[in-house]
């Protein structure tokens, strides 16, 4: 069976409409386990305080933020290469979901960054490769609705996220280019040495799991509504070329 029968819109509403309800359930399991059990059965870090259990939300939404732009980059390729019109509008339908976890992930480093820095705000490498994603994410947004033409504007769009993809993979691994930034390395490597404590590494692993999942159910519903909207004004169409 091949996996792109799932580019035709009929499949491919028939298949989300069947998984909807498991990964809706899935996600807010992992979620409220996830955060429950990192905010209020870990302890408080010995240098950091309490204020450390941000990371339960900082690191899944700053995770997300930059594979929700590498999906729109992979959708964005399928369309360029297959005009497959599921893909971009499930690229359209990621963007809003990837800028909302960009601003949370910017804001609770903030939060975080505030005491450990003393300041809200400095203009390290990643803070400031992730603002600038955040504003590719707004401009691919802007895009698609100034564009009447619908392939026009994925063809357009497609393009602006492979510029932004440099700006994706810079706020990865900004970290391991500039050394002179105030950002911490990551909290997740394949080396142990540099994962967080055990105590906090578990419920962390569970947070980012439901951030995934619930990422995975937003897009899934949002194509689903851009589906319908795109049959909508076809049918509209059709009604006033009769008329």
């Amino acid at each position: 069976m091949s996996v792109w029968r799932y580019a035709n819109p009929v499949e491919f509403m028939r298949l989300s409409g069947r998984v909807l309800p498991v990964l809706s359930a899935l996600a807010a399991v992992s979620l409220a386990a996830g955060l429950v059990w990192g905010f209020f059965f870990t302890p408080d870090d010995y240098q950091q305080g309490s204020t450390v259990k941000i990371i339960y939300l900082h690191v899944p939404a700053a995770l997300m933020a930059i594979n929700a732009w590498i999906m729109m980059l992979v959708a964005s390729l399928i369309w360029f290469i297959r005009r497959h019109h599921v893909s971009a509008l499930a690229a359209r339908a990621a963007a809003p979901v990837g800028a909302t976890f960009t601003l949370v992930a910017l804001a609770t480093g903030a939060i975080w960054g505030q005491p450990m820095w003393g300041t809200w705000w400095a203009w390290d490498p990643r803070l400031t490769s992730f603002l600038i994603l955040f504003v590719f994410y707004l401009g691919y947004i802007a895009l698609w609705e100034a564009v009447e033409d619908s392939e026009k504007a994925a063809d357009l769009t497609a393009a602006l996220c492979m510029v932004g993809s440099v700006f994706a993979l810079l706020s990865r691994y900004a970290v391991l280019f500039w050394n002179q930034g105030l950002h911490q390395g990551a909290s997740l490597s394949l080396d142990k040495e540099e994962n967080v404590a055990d105590v906090f590494y578990q419920p962390l692993l569970l947070s980012i799991a439901g951030f995934v999942l619930l990422f995975v159910v937003l897009v899934l519903i949002r194509t689903r509504t851009e589906i319908r909207l795109r049959r909508a004004a076809a049918l509209d169409q059709r009604g006033t070329a009769r008329a």
